[in-house]
């Protein structure tokens, strides 16, 4: 799965610059996770023309956009569950760039996770890659 980045300048409105410009571009927005961080806002997305977003966000100035891949895997919905997770990455000195629950479910749920190193990150998650 791709996921878009965005690194931004923190202040009032720049979530809706963002979604007013992919809205113009008739893009569609599939998940959007936004966090802040002192001046910095961090934003995740997930659209459905990964290309065209990257070529909108460009434009602008105060902003940088960038595409990686996210792996998905399905883990049984129980504490520590994650915590496994992340011990394999802490084990194998591999940095998570971004680990998101991106959909719940009785019993079980789905994780984006990116990695440095991914094709490494790949191998940590053979068992738990959603098929």
């Amino acid at each position: 799965m791709k996921q878009i980045t965005i690194i931004a300048e923190n202040h009032p409105g720049v979530v809706a610059e963002i979604t007013e410009a992919l809205a113009a571009q008739n893009i569609n927005i599939e998940t959007l996770d936004a966090e802040s961080v002192n001046e910095v806002g961090i934003i995740l997305l997930t659209v459905d023309r990964y290309d065209d977003v990257l070529q909108v966000l460009n434009q602008f100035s105060h902003l940088k956009a960038f595409s990686e891949e996210a792996i998905l895997i399905k883990l049984k919905d129980h504490p520590g569950a994650l915590a496994q997770i992340a011990r394999r990455f802490k084990d194998a000195d591999i940095n998570m760039r971004s680990i998101r629950i991106v959909q719940r479910s009785p019993g079980e749920c789905v994780v984006a996770i990116s990695a440095e190193r991914s094709v490494e990150a790949l191998n940590l998650l053979q068992d738990v890659i959603l098929k």
